[in-house]
């Protein structure tokens, strides 16, 4: 069980949201609803660990994240450039979160061509990326997926793509997932549960 228990996050002067508590078991698929500007990509960094909210905690199975290795909460945000190191071609970014496990079918599956692993991220199109950032928070093993409007920026035919092997390695792993969206089609097939948030004070 993914849990944030408590969690009260401020910035800028607006508190974003305060003593948040929220749960999400293995298999479930819940999208986080909001306001713009309430805090909905803030929520999903502090799920995933990236920093630590003012007050509450994150807890998988009762343990805190930890603090070195692999992440059993993985997130995938909506700007894939910020998220891939530029010094890296995109084959070593790939073996940094796999550990050099087999990776061939996941990497068909998204669509990842053999001749973009020799390239750097900004030899690609965002959509390439996005793919790659898929592929790496997959290989990392997670528990928890957190997909933060990650298609927004794809053009249809390969938002069903990313979806379909998203949705596909969710259920065949249990893995939990967290999902923003502002698409009402795409958000009513996949979600098993809705959690909304309240707009932000201050």
């Amino acid at each position: 069980m993914l849990e944030a228990r408590n969690l009260t996050v401020a910035f800028d002067g607006r508190v974003l949201f305060e003593n948040l508590s929220l749960s999400v078991a293995p298999g479930e698929r819940v999208q986080i609803a909001a306001p713009s500007g309430a805090g909905k990509t803030t929520l999903c960094r502090a799920l995933a660990g990236y920093f630590a909210p003012q007050a509450g905690e994150v807890l998988v199975d009762g343990a805190s994240l930890p603090k070195k290795g692999p992440c059993p909460v993985q997130l995938i945000g909506q700007h894939p450039e910020r998220a891939l190191d530029p010094r890296l071609r995109m084959e070593k970014s790939l073996k940094e979160a796999s550990g050099n496990r087999e990776c061939g079918q996941l990497l068909e599956a998204l669509g990842i061509q053999s001749r973009w692993l020799t390239r750097y991220p900004h030899e690609l199109s965002g959509g390439e990326m996005q793919r790659f950032c898929i592929a790496r928070a997959l290989l990392a093993n997670p528990r928890y997926l957190i997909a933060d409007e990650i298609s927004t920026m794809l053009d249809a035919v390969t938002q069903a793509q990313i979806w379909s092997v998203l949705l596909r390695e969710a259920e065949r792993r249990d893995l939990g997932l967290i999902f923003v969206s502002h698409s009402s089609a795409l958000s009513s097939r996949l979600a098993t549960r809705v959690v909304n948030l309240p707009a932000a004070r201050g």
